[in-house]
């Protein structure tokens, strides 16, 4: 077979290997398709599922499943601890790690002690929430700094956050509101504890020294001047129409006319921001989401928005004012010299008058090689006009594509006789083209000395024009490089901001995830806060998730913090002995206890599970001592059993093969029955899409061994879509439609864009339930780094979400069918008491009526009967939804519903035609005669497997019904 070469680049290997199984499909289904081991194995799965689904109940599955392993929930050494998800809460995961990673925030909240006389408070309502949440964000950051759990769990807080909210659980938390609402929660906590200690004094709030600054607003209202001094803590800024922080910043800072300020007697209005007092942490509120006026909806802004990891803001100081003035006058003034200069340099690169242009430097080379082509003294058709009849009429010309084809006639007759040529009357298609006949335009008449004058001006020319260019192109570098260093002087980098956290969001305006990087000061490094996990990043990864413009991921806020004040992030150390404080050696006494408290129970816990695994093993030892009886000798196959016992493995490979993959689902269902009988129903691991990936990827076990897990994935990956290649090209039985069990043989039959099919078939492999070993594990990984470098441009996202939705219809269309004759078949016999309109009826069997309805009109068959037995009408409502659904999808394509020819057939049956005639109208026109049928009715929800056996077994029936109906 072909080896994908995997030295290039890896998006070309996919998209070649794909090509690849398309080139070879038919030698593909020959050598590589589904092989009696495979058979063996799929039903294996089928038998395990079977018997796992026999013993379960169906509830609702749970946000949140812990593992049953507690070592899987235990804490690697020193790794910082994670938070717990419970429910649309990774905004609270996000902001709170970003301030626990900030040691004096995170010491002033261990250390805050309740008023001592807060039982005697006023206590309004505000105090009995604020109070409560304090406790609750101290026993939190306890835990995060002594647990010897993986993860903890924050609801309590998060409960207290969201009563105040006074919104729906399942909705998305805005997080700057919630932001805002933390910090007024902790500085009206501290406020209280302040104005404790310090009766008769002004309380000092310590929320407010770390998080809020003051800014100075100076400015001309109608002529007047004013200045007005604000506080501020989140410092909002907009993304829309700027390419880095800097930019953001000048626009917050400047508003309306700013040159009326520099004039004594204008009358216009504007005003400058300038910063008086910084605070400690600075914190950004980047606004990437605004209103569609249109729409009526939000949206996310995805530009993209540049910001550095040190952040300068001395131009923002009041004190600098002054020189902040003149250097943005000089950036102005260097900006509209850059606009003339980019004008002209567009001048020289997109050069003429018409619609399309061209650099003038490729204008002037095309006129100096059309000058220098070789000369011919005639027309193009001059040579060829002699072979024209006699009577002086011309043929029609040629096209050039067929002269060129043709090339120098095989005649023995010179191209030179006309007297020949005329003789014989040969049409042009047989002249000789003249060997000295150009192949490109060139000018007729043109001597050595024009064209020597006009190579000399047109060199001349060109050479100019480059040195232009070239010019202008290094003053327009030279004047940003100009405007970049403006601010490099000495005097304007001694407010230096170093970044904390990045806060990224990723989704769009009303639904997503968040989680955070966050920057160790003591390792150097970037750590990633993504809910329970916790990892190393880097400043790669960060600005590729964070600077928006090719994903859909994007940084929200951003928090600096003053690179001079080292005691935002400096550890504590021990007054006496001059050693640093870590873990629990920096919780007061009563969080010491309470996180000791917490730690034992979840040693207890691995005491347990030891335990238990122990008494296993012991069961286990026991067994195996018990002696067994021989086996007996195999016994002839009984008509009935699986065809996998009666085939033999024909090589160990294929022995090794079905075992690892049996092993491999065996192992994922009983993981997934350690979680509960609530998470398996709805587990992906048991689809058929997820059956064959798992064989796949077993068949690709040995170039995985051989050559890793990249080539491994390759291999999977084109086995895969090879099989689902030959399911879209079979003709199944009417009970067996692939088009349920996989999206891509429905794609694939309704010839959707290629890059949608990658796509998909990425997404599968990349699945996170495919991680249950190691192999399965790698390949998805690189599954996922693959999902990852397709760019926004190579896949049209709106189309691959409308092919995805339109899958989506289809199922639901079978569902409604599907329903609906069960709910007509749970009725009592369909022809004891119906009084039909012709006793045509009475005779023809189901299976005569779908040999004139053609293949797959059978469905459509029980529909018009149904026409004709309005008293079933839960079962009608729901075919006439199916009717209806199918007709918009065959819309669109043959291939996008079921087979539907029962219009076309009725209409060359008269006698047919008239019974449905009066039916049709009547039930399609749901304002009339039938009522309550606007919304659709409700469907189960059924797994994929559930939906194909039911669908299996209803075809089935239909075409076993006999001809009296019972």
């Amino acid at each position: 077979s072909d080896v994908i070469d995997l030295t290039g680049d890896d998006k070309d290997d996919l998209q070649r290997a794909i090509a690849l199984s398309l080139e070879e499909s038919n030698r593909a289904f020959r050598e590589t398709g589904i092989t009696d081991e495979e058979q063996a194995i799929s039903r294996v799965l089928e038998a395990s599922i079977a018997e796992n689904k026999a013993s379960l109940k169906r509830t609702h599955p749970e946000v949140w499943s812990d593992s049953p392993n507690p070592y899987d929930r235990k804490r690697q050494d020193n790794c910082p601890v994670g938070l717990k998800n419970v429910g649309n809460t990774c905004w609270f995961s996000a902001v709170i790690q970003s301030l626990f990673n900030l040691l004096e925030f995170r010491r002033l909240v261990l250390n805050f002690n309740p008023p001592a006389n807060a039982q005697d408070l006023p206590r309004n309502q505000k105090e009995h929430r604020n109070l409560p949440f304090m406790r609750e964000l101290r026993y939190l950051f306890a835990l995060l700094v002594g647990s010897k759990r993986k993860y903890v769990d924050p609801s309590r807080a998060v409960e207290i956050l969201k009563d105040a909210f006074k919104s729906n659980d399942s909705q998305q938390q805005d997080v700057s509101e919630f932001t805002h609402k933390l910090l007024d929660w902790l500085e009206d906590a501290f406020q209280i504890k302040a104005e404790e200690e310090r009766e008769g004094e002004k309380p000092k709030n310590p929320m407010v020294e770390l998080f809020y600054g003051r800014f100075l607003a100076v400015g001309v209202l109608e002529g007047k001047k004013f200045e007005n001094t604000e506080m501020f803590g989140q410092y909002p800024l907009q993304v829309n129409g700027f390419k880095d922080l800097h930019e953001c910043l000048e626009a917050a800072m400047i508003e309306g006319e700013i040159e009326s300020l520099h004039s004594e007697n204008s009358a216009k209005s504007g005003q400058e921001h300038w910063f008086t007092e910084l605070p400690p942490v600075l914190t950004f509120e980047l606004s990437r989401f605004e209103f569609n006026q249109a729409l009526g909806r939000p949206e996310k802004i995805h530009n993209k928005l540049e910001f550095p990891p040190i952040l300068y803001l001395d131009r923002y100081m009041h004190k600098n004012r002054e020189i902040t003035r003149i250097k943005r006058d000089e950036i102005k003034r260097l900006k509209e010299y850059l606009t003339v200069l980019q004008q002209r340099l567009e001048r020289y690169l997109s050069y003429g008058s018409g619609p399309k242009r061209f650099p003038l430097v490729d204008v002037l080379q095309y006129a100096l090689e059309f000058a220098s082509s070789k000369p011919v003294c005639t027309s193009p058709v001059d040579d060829l006009g002699a072979s024209a009849p006699a009577s002086g009429t011309l043929p029609p010309q040629i096209p050039p594509s067929t002269i060129e084809q043709q090339g120098p006639s095989s005649s023995d007759v010179p191209s030179t006789s006309p007297v020949q040529r005329s003789v014989i009357h040969k049409p042009f298609t047989q002249s000789r083209i003249p060997p000295d006949l150009p192949m490109h335009p060139a000018p007729r008449h043109i001597t050595e000395e024009e064209l020597s004058v006009l190579e000399g001006c047109l060199h001349r020319w060109r050479t100019e024009v480059e040195n232009d260019t070239r010019d202008l192109q290094e003053s327009i570098s030279r004047i940003h490089r100009t405007i970049e260093l403006m601010y490099s002087d000495k005097t304007m980098v001694q407010v230096p901001y170093r970044l904390h956290a990045v806060l990224v969001h990723e989704g769009q305006a009303n639904a997503g995830h968040y989680w955070a990087y966050i920057y160790d000061h003591h390792q150097n490094r970037w750590m990633k806060y993504n809910d329970i996990s916790v990892t190393k990043s880097t400043w790669e990864e960060l600005e590729r998730d964070s600077f928006g413009g090719y994903r859909n991921a994007s940084a929200y806020c951003l928090m600096y913090i003053n690179d001079k004040e080292q005691y935002l992030i400096q550890e504590e150390f021990n007054k006496e002995t001059g050693q640093m404080l870590v873990g629990m050696d920096t919780l007061p006494s009563d969080l010491r206890d309470y996180v000791k408290e917490d730690n034992k129970r979840f040693e207890k816990e691995l005491e347990e599970w030891d335990a238990e695994l122990a008494q296993k093993a012991q069961q286990e030892k026991l067994l195996s001592q018990i002696p067994r009886a021989p086996a007996p000798s195999p016994a002839p196959v009984q008509a009935g059993e699986p065809e996998y016992l009666e085939q033999p493995s024909r090589t160990d490979i294929s022995k090794h093969l079905k075992e690892d993959s049996v092993q491999a689902i065996n192992k994922a269902l009983a993981e997934q029955e350690d979680r509960g009988p609530e998470a398996i129903m709805d587990t992906v691991m048991l689809t058929p899409n997820m059956q064959g990936i798992i064989m796949a990827i077993g068949k690709a076990r040995n170039v995985y061994d051989r050559c890793g897990p990249e080539a491994g994935f390759f291999k999977a990956i084109k086995l895969e879509y090879t099989r689902l290649l030959k399911l879209a090209q079979e003709d199944p039985p009417p009970e067996c439609d692939y088009r349920l069990r996989h999206a891509i043989v429905y794609f694939i039959q309704n010839q959707a864009p290629k890059k949608i099919i990658e796509r998909t078939l990425l997404e599968q492999f990349g699945d996170h339930n495919l991680s249950f070993d190691e192999r399965c594990r790698n390949i998805m990984k690189v599954a996922q780094a693959k999902l990852e470098m397709i760019k926004p441009d190579e896949v049209n996202m709106e189309e691959y979400e409308r092919w995805h939705q339109d899958y989506r219809h289809f199922r639901e269309t079978t569902m409604f069918l599907m329903v609906g004759l069960e709910f007509f078949q749970k009725k009592r016999d369909w022809w004891e008491g119906v009084d039909l309109p012709s006793s045509k009826w009475s005779y023809l069997s189901l299976e005569e009526h779908s040999s004139y309805l053609g293949a797959g009109g059978m469905w459509m068959l029980h529909l018009m009967l149904l026409f004709l037995h309005f008293s079933y009408m839960e079962a009608l409502l729901y075919l006439i939804y199916a009717y209806q659904n199918n007709k918009e999808l065959l819309s669109k394509g043959p291939y996008r519903g079921h087979d539907e020819e029962l219009i076309s057939h009725y209409r060359r049956e008269s006698n047919l035609q008239e019974k449905l005639t009066d039916f049709l109208p009547k039930l399609l026109d749901c304002s009339t005669e039938i009522k309550g049928f606007n919304d659709p009715p409700k469907l189960p929800s059924y797994s994929t497997h559930e939906l194909c056996e039911r669908y299996a077994r209803i075809m089935l029936s239909l075409s076993r019904t006999p001809a009296d109906g019972r």
